[in-house]
């Protein structure tokens, strides 16, 4: 058996079935270059001998096909590049033989078509897929780092124009069936695979001789050609857009920009060697290979239970109980409802109760205004949603997630209440983002019960939720809270109990940094700059206000409060100079509060805007000590990373992938870099050690490489994930 084979039918059209033995999806690897190619030899021979009237390509998996082999792309060095770029070459020339051989192609698409499966499908003349929602069309190559290499972006610009294309490109945008049929990709649609066959071959016997759209002769690309003034003019402006979103940090949008042109410009033949070239750079380069080993490897070994207890059988929440209906509790309550999970949001009054109910039908009404949703979908899902102000209503909740203001005597309170009337074996959470969990577990007597559970803002829209393991968390806690995570579709990562556990604790040291950077008088400007140049999707003194420095101070203070009871020593870090000043000199609190380090108005059109307050040019900024770019650059990164290291040094988190996934997913580290101690590989593990010891002989100790890290260097040894099956 082998990757492609050929099925002959006795009406002449030719079966090219993809069917990769002991694979659940087709990938192009190398079993699939060689049957392919064979396959070729195979198609020709009948065609010479007039036995060929058409082909039908289809799968004989759940999917169309998947892509890429990741697990080979990965490993390309630099070094490899020659044989790598003749290798894509030969790819391409398979499909482009196949499209040219002079009978009508198609491609029947039983199922998802992403990456080289979808450049398989565009190969094709004619394009048709079962009508089914849950397919997915298109080509996300550019979320890994990479551009697709198998003659996407030539055709999808060919078939849609540049500038059409570019906006699938460019977002690696994946589409459903419908939507794929409205813009042209996909020529028509089938209920079921008997209608897919019958359909295909009826096309086939109805088009003899088919060829693509690029190879009849009159061809023009659609939205016209590069060399129309209209078209220049916008394409001319496309790289400073990108750039914008991107800072530079991921070359693979600026391959796709450069492929989309040149490519147009050229036969079609050459164009595919410029998507080659583009390619095998970006295949051998470091962005790739940070993104490609964790949004995909390491993302995806954690979403199948990497950290989580093996023993434990899988578990199905049935009832959750929210207390707290503010913004967070709220948020938690629509991603349960979302789930299909019967959700008691609590609050102290009805009124904020149902309050807070209603931030999930904001939510869906708009879906309903947009046609995503009806009207019976919206009240069924609010359904699972029952606002109260009564914590007997927590009666028959399974998990309990308390979502109450940081303070730890409300918290013991609440959950108090809430486990007297929940069910017996309920496992007990908190929402809290610093507080250690160990401590909030004493709050119930069954302190095995007892987990954190860290959501993002906004909930519905952040993917992570950081689990927190007390001191006497059990197994079978762990594993419920990790199976309720996979129920609301988030990625859980699993960290041990300390003061700000992982996320809140890197994410800290950014904030911190760049308000240390205020105080020495840094222009304001050039730290959020620099920090969106380093791939920040959200600029520290921008976040600082929307985290807001009155609650920096409240954990501050508690902070201080619980180090000072323990009689331990607390040395408050120098950003709180600033933040005093700014919160209690200048009533300056932060977003929520209309001010902070930024300044918040209504533009004429009544939509939001900001811009730095200029009272930190009048109070801190000193312009006899503005420092290198690069350096305002690297103590933004390294700070985090460095910290990321600590926390694993300390034991606070065990795994690599989950350190990565969370840094990324939780607190938006530059997501180039695949996380932050990705970003230590990325560097070189000695190349980190030298450049922190560099910055800590600067600008403070804070900066020195911890003994794990110097150990590793040593060792030649790099972060890297232990990854499940």
């Amino acid at each position: 058996m082998t990757a492609v084979r050929i099925e002959n039918k006795d009406n002449g059209i030719v079966h090219l079935v993809l069917d990769a033995p002991g694979q659940s999806a087709n990938t192009m690897n190398a079993e699939y270059r060689e049957a392919m190619a064979a396959c070729v030899v195979q198609l020709g021979e009948l065609k010479a001998k007039k036995e060929l009237r058409g082909i039908v390509i289809r799968s004989e998996k759940k999917t169309f096909f998947a892509g890429g082999d990741l697990n080979e792309l990965i490993q390309v060095m630099p070094d490899q590049a020659e044989e790598f770029y003749h290798g894509a070459n030969a790819v391409k020339q398979d499909l482009r033989d196949i499209e040219t051989l002079g009978v009508p192609v198609v491609a029947a698409i039983n199922g998802s078509a992403l990456g080289g499966g979808w450049e398989i499908a565009l190969a094709c003349h004619h394009r048709i897929c079962l009508d089914d929602e849950s397919i997915q069309i298109g080509l996300p190559e550019v979320q890994l780092g990479l551009l697709p290499g198998g003659g996407g972006v030539i055709r999808m610009v060919r078939l849609l124009g540049i500038e059409t294309s570019l906006q699938y490109l460019l977002e690696g945008k994946k589409i459903r069936p419908s939507k794929a049929k409205k813009i042209g990709l996909v020529h028509d649609l089938a209920k079921d695979k008997d209608e897919l066959m019958a359909k295909a071959e009826a096309w086939i016997a109805e088009n003899p001789n088919a060829k693509q759209p690029w190879d009849q002769k009159g061809y023009r690309l659609p939205g016209g050609a590069v060399t129309n003034p209209m078209v220049a003019q916008r394409i001319a402006v496309a790289p400073s857009f990108t750039k914008k979103k991107t800072a530079g940090c991921y070359p693979a949008a600026d391959a796709i920009i450069a492929v989309a042109v040149e490519g147009a410009q050229i036969d079609f033949d050459y164009a595919q060697q410029v998507e080659t070239r583009y390619f095998t750079e970006l295949a051998t380069g470091k962005v790739a290979k940070n993104m490609i080993n964790a949004y995909w490897f390491q993302l995806n070994s954690i979403n199948a239970g990497s950290s989580r207890p093996k023993s434990i059988p899988k578990y199905t929440t049935k009832k959750v109980g929210v207390i707290g209906a503010g913004m967070m509790g709220a948020g938690i309550a629509f991603v349960t409802a979302k789930a299909g999970i019967e959700v008691v949001l609590k609050d102290v009054s009805m009124e904020s109760a149902n309050k807070g109910k209603d931030y999930s039908a904001n939510i869906l009404q708009k879906k309903v205004k947009r046609g995503l949703m009806s009207e019976t979908e919206r009240d069924e899902f609010l359904g699972h949603i029952v606002a109260t102000d009564s914590d007997a209503d927590f009666e028959g909740c399974d998990l309990i997630i308390e979502a109450v203001f940081e303070d730890k005597g409300l918290k013991a309170k609440v959950t108090q209440a809430a486990n007297r009337a929940a069910s017996p074996e309920a496992v007990i959470a908190s929402n809290t983002s610093t507080l250690p969990i160990t401590g909030l577990a004493e709050a119930i007597e069954d302190n095995e019960r007892f987990i954190g559970l860290h959501f993002f803002s906004p909930v519905d829209k952040m993917p992570l939720v950081e689990i927190i393991k007390g001191k006497k968390t059990s197994d079978e806690t762990l594993a419920k809270a990790f199976d309720y995570a996979l129920q609301i579709k988030k990625t859980p990562i699993v960290v041990n109990d300390s003061r700000g556990f992982y996320t809140t604790r890197v994410f800290s040291t950014y904030t911190q940094e760049a308000i240390t950077m205020v105080g020495e008088g840094i222009h304001p400007v050039r730290i959020e700059n620099e920090a969106k140049n380093a791939g920040f999707p959200v600029s520290p003194l921008a976040v600082s206000d929307e985290v807001s420095l009155t609650l920096m101070q409240h954990i501050r203070d508690q902070t201080v409060a619980d180090f000072t009871a323990e009689g331990i020593a607390f040395e408050v870090p120098k950003s709180f100079s600033v933040v005093d000043k700014m919160s209690n000199d200048f009533d300056r609190k932060g977003k929520v509060a209309g001010a902070g380090f930024y300044e918040y108005s209504n533009n004429a059109q009544g939509k939001p805007q900001k811009k730095i307050w200029p009272g930190l040019l009048e109070h801190f900024y000193d312009a006899g000590k503005q420092i290198d770019v690069k350096d305002v650059r690297d103590r933004l990164l390294y700070i985090q990373a460095l910290e990321a290291i600590k926390a694993m040094e300390e034991g606070v988190i065990d795994s690599v992938a989950d350190a990565n996934i969370g840094s990324v997913f939780g607190i938006g580290f530059a997501p180039w870099s695949g996380g932050a101690l990705q970003f230590v590989n990325h560097c070189g593990l000695n190349e980190f050690v030298a450049r922190a010891e560099e910055l800590a002989a600067t600008y403070g100790d804070r900066f020195l490489p911890p003994q794990l890290l110097k150990d590793k260097a040593a060792k030649a040894e790099e972060f890297s994930a232990d990854l499940a099956d």
